[in-house]
Order: C-alpha cells, then structure tokens, then sequence
C-alpha cells in the first residue's frame, strides 16, 4: 500500500501535471471504484483543480468550489500519466481522470478491488474522512509518546493503525523500528521516554529521506512504479539477507495479510519472535535465541 513517501511523491508529480488544470471529465471503467451518490460525480466535470493535499493515506483533489476528490488507492492501486483521452486498459484499469494535457490513469492489480474515490463537498464533509491519525512530522517526541501510550498495542500494530498515526504502512514501519532499535512486539504501554524519543527521531529520519530520496529520482517526471520493496531499505522484504548494521540475517514474522521484518540482533537482543499459530504447531522446536538458529543451520560434522 503506498505510504506518506509513496504518497507524497505522487503529490509532488500531480503538482506538476494537473495543478491550476480543468478536469474535464473523469471516465469509469469500474462502478465499484465510485462509493459516493451525492454530490454526483459529474459535479467535478469541468472544474479547476485548485489544490492538493495528503489525508494519511488519501490523496485529495481540490477543485474549484469547494469540491473534493478523495482517492484511496489501497494496496495495488496505482496511478500513470498517460496522453489526453488513453483507452482504460480493460483488466487493471478503473478511472482515466481526462485534462487538455494528458490523462490521469488510475489502475489495480489483482482480482480484490478496494481503491476507492469519493466525491465530498466542503471542508467539514472532507474531514469526515481523515481516520484522525497523528502526523509524525508535525509533532515532537512527547506527542507522539501520548499517542502511543493511549492504548496497549504492539508498537508494529500501533505504528500501522491510521486512527493512531497517519500515512504508515507495513514497510515503513518496519523501516522505523529498525532505525530505532525497537522490537516489533514491544508493548507502546512499556515504552520509556527515552525509547520514545529514539523512536520519534527514527520516523522522522525514515519518511522524510525517503520522501526526499524518491521525489529526486522522479525529478518533473511521473513515477511508473510505486512500490513497497525498494533497494537501499534495511529490513523490508530482505527476509533471509544481511541486516545492513551488523550483518544478522534479517527475519520476518508472517500474520494474517501482513508480515514483520526485523533484525534479531538490532532489535531484539538476539531472541527470535514467533507468531501465535507457529508457536502452537512448533512448540519447543522454535528456537529462541540467534545462536539455536545458527546451530540448527550448520551442517553435521
């Protein structure tokens, strides 16, 4: 699911491409994309888009009048700037948003269609749909620690509830952790203040790098491929690699639709997380520590 770097990169490229523009039309090729009746959607028809902005996950299209597009691309929804009138591929595609200089492609793999648009008038209705997560970047260490501490969660389940923080996601969060040295499974009802802090220091660090890092690879461009995995992320989707700061081989822990990926020896002081279900089914053959697992790798004498 793109996440505030993902986001924002988007935002920077709309800013280019459609900003101060008139919709002309928005085109569906699927009726599920659309989850609002009233104000109609042909209302944005031939307005101006007079702002962009970020709602957590959400990208938000001002148009003239006080009228909002809010567009939640989900997991694999993703969106290309494509010439004026583009043919809606007939699998991936959902929406063609038509201006005079080109046309806003938005599409989805897979056969789960959850992106979302909906069209809302005025500023009250547009903050109906802010999940009401803190902004990171916009708060300081003590903030933040309140936010967390307001209820016990783990600090991965905390990091990704868009009600607690806003714009993070399943890879950022582990990017996060790691930078702070903070275990996935630590209780945010058990985080000192100076936890807190390296953890605060640490969001900041991560979003706003890769913020920065991937809106100067886009340049006036527009990106072709958003992605969760990227090189250059520490633990992310490198199950089985070296950690990037001590040379551990990262771990992943894998539950429901999501997964966490860790270093045992960055964060966790060498003990080896498990999940419920593999805890159950393996029982004592789980091992503990860094060293039971590279005990069991080595091959017999």
């Amino acid at each position: 699911m793109p996440e505030l770097p993902d986001v924002e990169l988007y935002l920077h490229a709309l800013s280019t491409h459609v900003q101060g523009r008139v919709l002309g039309r928005v085109r569906l090729a699927s009726p599920f994309l659309l989850r609002s009746v009233a104000p109609p959607l042909a209302a944005a028809h031939g307005r101006r888009v007079v702002g962009l902005r970020r709602l957590g996950k959400r990208i938000v299209f001002g148009l003239e009048g006080e009228l909002f597009l809010v567009l939640h691309l989900m997991i694999a929804g993703r969106l290309r700037w494509k010439p004026a009138g583009v043919k809606i591929p007939r699998r991936l595609g959902l929406a063609a948003f038509d201006f005079a200089a080109g046309s806003l492609l938005l599409t989805e793999a897979g056969t789960k269609k959850r992106a979302s648009l909906y069209v809302v008038a005025g500023e009250e209705g547009l903050a109906a749909h802010d999940p009401g997560g803190l902004e990171v970047l916009d708060c300081g260490a003590p903030e933040l620690g309140a936010a967390l501490r307001a209820e016990s969660h783990t600090l991965k389940r905390a990091l990704t509830d868009p009600r607690i923080l806003s714009g993070i996601g399943n890879a950022y969060s582990d990017e996060i952790l790691h930078r702070a040295r903070l275990s996935p499974f630590k209780r945010t009802g058990k985080l000192g203040d100076e936890e807190v802090a390296r953890l605060h220091a640490a969001a900041v660090a991560t979003l706003t790098e890769w913020r920065d890092r991937l809106v100067a690879e886009v340049g006036d461009g527009f990106p072709d491929k958003v992605t969760a995995f990227r090189p250059g992320m520490a633990v992310h989707g490198r199950f089985g690699e070296p950690c990037p700061v001590c040379g551990t081989r990262v771990q992943r822990l894998v539950y429901a639709d999501h997964e966490a990926n860790y270093c045992p020896r960055c964060q966790t002081g060498g003990r080896l997380l498990a999940d419920r279900a593999l805890s159950r089914l393996l029982k004592e053959d789980w091992p503990k520590t860094l060293e039971e697992l590279e005990e069991r790798r080595r091959p017999p004498a």
